[in-house]
């Protein structure tokens, strides 16, 4: 259970993250409403956290917190055309049978 909670909670963090990228990019101010909306996905994503951290070991959830890597890659290709290099793919499955590894621990 605590496993589906991280995940919730790296998501949203990873999605701050692309929040706080599209806020910076532009000088419009109507733009900055994304570092708002940026903000608050990183805010929940931490009290999540705190949440999950309250019940579990330490170096259990932060094992997860590579997964937020992950998520902010995907968004990113799939949403902002980012373009990502084979060797960050290479990387990136990595992260994600480490993080499946430390979750089955």
């Amino acid at each position: 259970m605590f496993a589906l909670v991280l995940l919730f909670s790296t998501f949203l963090g990873a999605l701050g993250q692309v929040f706080f990228k599209i806020g910076v990019m532009s000088a419009k101010p109507w733009l900055y409403a994304y570092l708002t909306i940026g903000l608050l996905f990183y805010a929940i994503s931490t009290i999540v956290y705190f949440y999950v951290l309250s019940r579990t070991h330490l170096s259990w959830s932060y094992g997860f917190t590579g997964l937020s890597y992950i998520f902010a890659s995907l968004i990113a290709f799939a949403f902002l055309g980012e373009q990502v290099p084979l060797l960050r793919w290479l990387g990136i499955a990595i992260i994600a049978i480490g993080t499946a590894l430390i979750g089955a621990s």
